[in-house]
């Protein structure tokens, strides 16, 4: 058993690994004539361009390699029952439930990779891209947009009513060092009660994560006092309950962590599966649009799940007769079957943002619905063939 085991373990990684790397080879190339048009610009070199190019390939990887399992794993099948060598293993003793075991813990190994893969390496590697992109933009930083990223909290005040906080960030230069900082204030019925601005912010972590000291530079800060109205005399700033000062540092302490900053400021691909769960529990309980990130959480937590699927899908090829002819023909059809799997799950995505379907859901469907498409055309092979 240990020989069958090496045969297929060794021709299905084999041609994996050659169908990953093509793939990769394309994705570099494509991503280099995309950056190599900066070259010159802001001090950015064509040293940049290829290292910019190679953060990149992690993230190619995790995006592309179940298709390259399934690619890899239908052609090794496919040849292996083009040569009757699989006919021959067939004849020795390798029945369905033993062929379907190997490639269930190949399929485990797949997962894993993938897993480690999506958790570490992916989530490092973007991070540093898009810091390093940043670097050689004109302003210096990462723009994030017209409007900034939003970020928000709640807070309680001993013996007073709840107060809401909600901050904006116009740019960013790390995860933690932020430019051009808006903070606003309101109590339990909307009212502005204060306004912080800041050309730039340092969040620091404290009290082991939960919370953070956020260390703001050339601060204006402006705050509204209650006041009596006397409608029929002028009024000064003083007088309206407007007190206003300019500082060079202050200190803010807030709920909103280094890793929400992160996770609100670089792109929900740059976070982990940990990442992403701790941010939308944070959303949540914040009252804010959530359902984003966890279709983002979801696709990363069942995504081992899909080399299962690739393999299933893969598996059928290993007993068809080559001698019918149209082997091609059936190969290149299970290629375009697995390729389908891929655009009906963003298919499902949007149409949970659209429809509002429980994020869970929408993304587990497409993958048990084509695992047991795979298994069922296995079965019926088995038997009928």
């Amino acid at each position: 058993m240990r020989t069958v085991r090496r045969l297929l373990y060794r021709q299905i990684l084999s041609t994996v690994l050659y169908v990953a790397v093509a793939f990769m080879a394309l994705f570099f190339f494509v991503d280099f004539v995309d950056v190599v048009q900066d070259v010159g610009e802001h001090g950015y070199t064509l040293l940049d361009a290829i290292w910019t190019c190679l953060l990149l390939q992690p993230n190619h990887v995790y995006d592309m390699f179940p298709i390259a399992l399934l690619i890899g794993a239908t052609l090794a099948l496919a040849q292996l029952a083009q040569s009757s060598e699989f006919t021959i293993l067939r004849t020795a003793g390798l029945g369905p439930g033993r062929a379907l075991s190997l490639l269930v813990v190949l399929g485990l190994g797949a997962a894993i990779f993938l897993f480690a893969l999506g958790e570490w390496l992916v989530p490092v590697a973007q991070q540093q891209a898009t810091l390093h992109g940043a670097q050689f933009s004109k302003g210096k930083s990462l723009k994030l947009g017209r409007g900034g990223a939003w970020l928000r909290e709640r807070y309680e005040v001993p013996g007073q009513a709840p107060r809401t906080v909600t901050v904006n960030v116009g740019a960013a230069e790390g995860h933690n060092d932020l430019r051009q900082v808006r903070i606003f204030e309101f109590d339990d019925q909307g009212r502005l009660l204060r306004r912080l601005g800041a050309a730039r912010a340092q969040v620091e972590s404290i009290e082991g994560g939960a919370r953070s000291i956020w260390h703001l530079q050339e601060v204006r800060d402006t705050q509204w006092q209650p006041h009596i109205e006397r409608p029929n005399e002028p009024q000064s700033l003083e007088d309206s309950g407007v007190t206003e000062q300019q500082l060079d540092k202050l200190e803010w302490r807030s709920s909103l962590t280094p890793l929400v900053v992160t996770a609100s400021v670089l792109p929900a691909d740059t976070m982990s599966t940990v990442a992403l769960w701790r941010y939308t529990r944070h959303l949540s309980d914040n009252a804010q649009a959530v359902q984003r990130y966890e279709l983002q959480f979801w696709k990363r937590a069942f995504a081992p799940l899909v080399c299962f699927v690739m393999l299933g899908l893969a598996l059928p090829f290993a007993y068809l007769h080559a001698r019918a002819g149209g082997m091609n023909l059936k190969v290149f059809g299970g290629i375009m079957l697995g390729i389908s799997f891929v655009l009906v799950n963003h298919i499902a995505g949007h149409l949970a943002m659209l429809h509002q379907w429980e994020p869970w859901l929408a993304t587990l469907i497409p993958s048990l619905a084509y695992l047991l498409l795979s298994l069922s055309a296995f079965v019926w092979l088995v038997r009928n063939r």
